[in-house]
């Protein structure tokens, strides 16, 4: 079954988000763990932000955290902008997409080396576009046919 759309003004070249995304991206909201569908994607490509399409993580560096939510070990550079969180009782660093202030997710200290990073992001915050992989043409050559008679 569709969600339906949420009717909100657009800025930045944003989609129209489901209000799911729009309870996580604009209300910071968490998904579920476990229950987003870009959790177990094993595709090559780049995750990009579900609101505005900025390209923020590649899929060389995601990883299986463990944690219920996809887990990436680096960022695109100048893609996101961290700020102290201290909702839930606890100081974290909040990851947002540097092009519409839209919640991403959380980044922690846990991560595999060589960064130690782990970017955790609720899935429903993003989107994903598979690496098309150009098949190259094989250029075939034949002999001249030669006769016997």
């Amino acid at each position: 079954m569709k969600e339906k759309k949420t009717k909100q003004e657009r800025t930045n070249g944003e989609q129209e988000l489901t209000p799911e995304q729009y309870h996580i991206l604009r209300e910071k909201g968490t998904e579920a763990p476990f229950s987003g569908k870009l959790l177990y994607n094993t595709e090559k490509g780049m995750y990009v932000c579900a609101a505005c399409g900025n390209e923020l993580f590649s899929s060389d560096t995601k990883f299986d955290a463990g944690c219920g939510w996809p887990s990436f070990s680096n960022v695109l550079k100048d893609k996101i902008i961290l700020q102290e969180d201290h909702r839930s009782g606890m100081t974290r660093r909040e990851v947002l997409c540097k092009k519409c202030g839209g919640h991403l997710g959380h980044l922690f200290d846990d991560g595999p080396k060589p960064t130690g990073l782990r970017y955790c992001i609720n899935s429903v915050s993003l989107g994903f576009k598979k690496k098309i992989v150009k098949k190259k043409r094989l250029k075939v050559s034949f002999l001249p046919l030669v006769s016997s008679y």
